[in-house]
């Protein structure tokens, strides 16, 4: 395993003879239900200028050090909801080490979360995620309000956030017991985020506090405290250090629709992720369904000894898509949990990475041969590991749900190259005419964008782009009842297995490099039954000959690494890319819509830097 990587230790339960709630690793106390939720009030609403500051605004987002039990967050959300001036959009981002989980979170609730803050306390423990680290995007008044988890080490990830931070809440345990938290390197980081006219606040007032956030760009001032505290220090971001370019830039100002070129898995992921912005958008794509024979497909996150990259983007992939598919019908999206089965029972590489990475057993948990047959409700060829978030979804219901919004606009059409016009795109047809205009556009049409950007003369500037190529595959449907009824989860390996949809379990999948065609073939269908049939104890001979099942055959597109190409292209201003995802559609289509329109709009990034670098076209 990589010795970059720290599994998460959740935070441990401890009262004092005062009854107040202790941390036995730091050895200071979390704020008493008695004044926590004045010292909310008094240090960091009105230390910053709140609620005063965020009205008139399109959106406003606070940056907090120690999550503790929530009661700042909760507290600035309900001073958020009694002001009717209040900003259009609100957006909090909190690093927290350690984490309280789920449970401890409800058997703390009546006691140590102040009474005014437990209607709202209730809705974030319903949210509450699994401690896994990195971010975790929470949402809530229909996405209005959203938070977002940095679960790991400060110094880690103070320097993996990407935000334009209005106002700073510096809630750590005490810079004597936890110094981490107060290091003057994180403060740095942090200091990197504010916008212009930041603030900020905290309950410390020492010395070397104040001294290091003056170095991190803040000019800074002691002030008398309230309600427990004897003071408290107040700051905002100086005048040299506002001159600065911030990490993340205002806000793009759209005066027309975003064009979004493809309506597939990408496409929907991007228009759909806008258009709950408010944002005006045309689709535009050729007009076949590109997966309107595909049946029923899978999204199940990726475990890694080494917590890579691909890993931990399957993983927000899983959660993101978790969170921006729940309103939609288990006849679309289904939450069946995977089955991830070893290759060699002799060499159980999976649950040996799963204990190394110390993942929480809600997530994802080892089973033997006995245990995953008895989830499957079939007998399989070997144990694995069970991952809750693994879904099965109807991929071109998804879409087709996604795109039926009032802002977005569906239209016909074969993108050829796009045309600069001053701070405008036109998308230019092979007839050369102008099929739409627009501020910003996004390429979202698998490897078609390739063909596109050359078109556009802009492929030159993106040598691992211009690699991308389509890989042909297809999918073969088995009748359930050869099945027994199919398995009740998806069941994946060398190949998957899903649970029956409409009579049918679908098989797959094939990789075929260089083809000319992608369709249904009695040649994939052999191997895609082969694949199912090393799923099963049962023998192969069980299954249906090859031949005329039906299917779904179609293109991946694929870039150098297998991962998806996501971003802004720094050379052509006003030009996005969400393409290059193989065959993880499921997987990035919400992530990276949520990626690209929290970058349009300057909200917090729902990922970890050294991954959005990773996915950055080049």
């Amino acid at each position: 395993m990589s010795s970059s990587y720290l599994p998460l230790t959740p935070a441990a339960v401890a009262l004092d003879a005062q009854g107040r709630l202790v941390s036995p690793l730091y050895g200071d106390v979390y704020n008493s239900p008695a004044d926590a939720y004045g010292q909310t009030q008094t240090v960091f609403l009105q230390g910053n200028g709140l609620p005063g500051r965020w009205q008139g605004r399109a959106r406003f987002t606070v940056c907090e050090t120690g999550f503790g039990l929530g009661t700042n967050f909760l507290a600035l959300w309900q001073a958020w909801r009694a002001d009717p001036a209040r900003c259009a959009r609100l957006h909090m981002v909190s690093i927290e080490g350690h984490p309280f989980d789920r449970e401890t979170l409800q058997a703390l609730r009546d006691t140590h979360v102040p009474e005014p803050l437990r209607e709202l306390a209730d809705a974030l423990i319903a949210q509450w995620p699994p401690l896994l680290p990195g971010l975790h995007r929470l949402e809530f008044d229909d996405g209005a309000v959203t938070l977002t988890l940095a679960l790991g080490p400060a110094d880690r990830m103070a320097a993996q956030l990407r935000a334009r931070v209005d106002a700073y809440f510096l809630d750590g345990f005490s810079p004597r017991l936890n110094p981490q938290m107060w290091d003057e390197g994180v403060l740095r980081r942090l200091g990197r985020l504010a916008a212009p006219d930041a603030t900020l606040a905290t309950w410390s007032a020492a010395a070397s506090v104040r001294d290091a956030l003056r170095r991190a760009g803040f000019d800074v001032a002691r002030q008398p405290g309230e309600a427990g505290k004897w003071h408290i220090t107040v700051g905002r971001r100086t005048a040299w250090a506002a001159a600065q370019t911030p990490v993340v830039p205002e806000a793009v100002a759209l005066r027309q629709a975003v064009l979004v070129v493809g309506a597939g898995l990408a496409g929907a992921g991007v228009a759909h992720a806008l258009a709950r912005r408010g944002c005006d958008v045309v689709v535009l794509a050729p007009e076949s369904a590109a997966h309107g024979d595909h049946l029923a497909a899978a999204l199940t996150p990726v475990i890694a000894r080494d917590d890579n990259a691909r890993a931990r983007l399957s993983r927000a992939g899983s959660r993101m898509a978790q969170l921006r598919w729940a309103h939609l019908s288990a006849d679309i999206v289904r939450r069946t949990g995977t089955l991830q089965l070893e290759r060699d029972d002799a060499r159980p590489l999976l649950q040996d990475a799963l204990a190394a990475l110390a993942f929480p057993d809600s997530w994802a948990r080892p089973v033997t041969r006995e245990e995953a047959s008895a989830l499957a409700g079939m007998a399989l060829a070997r144990g694995g590991v069970f991952l809750a978030d693994g879904m099965q979804v109807r991929p071109q219901a998804l879409i087709d749900a996604l795109l039926d919004h009032p802002r977005i606009t569906r239209r016909v059409g074969r993108v050829e190259r796009l045309t600069s016009e001053g701070e405008a795109w036109a998308a230019v047809a092979a007839n050369g005419g102008v099929l739409a205009r627009a501020d910003v556009v996004v390429l979202a049409n698998a490897v078609g964008a390739r063909a596109v950007l050359a078109q556009s003369g802009l492929l030159e500037a993106l040598p691992r782009l211009a690699q991308m190529h389509a890989l042909a595959g297809e999918v073969t449907q088995i009748p359930a009842f050869a099945l027994g009824g199919g398995p009740r989860c998806v069941v994946a390996g060398e190949g998957y297995l899903l649970p029956e949809v409409d009579g049918w379990c679908v098989a797959g999948g094939t990789y075929v490099h260089g083809a000319e065609h992608s369709a249904v073939s009695e040649a994939g269908q052999l191997t895609n039954l082969g694949k199912a049939a090393g799923l099963l104890a049962a023998a192969e001979s069980s299954l249906p000959a090859a031949g005329a099942l039906p299917g779904w055959a179609g293109w991946r597109a694929v870039q150098p690494g297998r991962l998806p190409a996501v971003g802004a292209l720094a050379h052509a201003p006003g030009v996005w890319l969400a393409t290059a995802y193989a065959s993880r559609g499921l997987s990035w289509s919400a992530l990276m819509g949520e990626v690209i329109a929290a970058a349009l709009h300057a909200e917090p990034a729902p990922l970890e830097a050294d991954l959005l670098s990773a996915v950055a076209p080049r």
